[in-house]
């Protein structure tokens, strides 16, 4: 694992503590430390946010989809194992 620090572009909500999260479809839980759970909910807030404005898949989301694959490549380097349960 990498020393994790959020990015310059990271404009969310960074926490102060972390939590376990739980996948919706497997059920798996996971505990995530602050800056991932920070990155988590970011990502999360990404998805619901594009799908609001047409879906991950409408070019109007562009700059969102953006942000949630660079978000989902720091997630994915800073902790594999999570990403695994959570977000793949």
């Amino acid at each position: 694992m990498t020393k994790q620090e959020l990015p310059k572009w990271f404009d969310g909500t960074l926490y102060t503590e972390g939590d376990v999260v739980e996948n919706p479809f497997t059920g798996y839980k996971y505990p995530l430390n602050a800056m991932e759970l920070s990155m988590y909910d970011f990502i999360m807030g990404c998805q619901m946010l594009a799908e609001a404005q047409g879906g991950l898949m409408n070019p109007s989301t562009a700059a969102i989809q953006t942000q949630m694959s660079l978000a989902l490549s720091w997630f994915r380097k800073h902790n594999a194992p999570a990403y695994m349960v959570l977000l793949d």
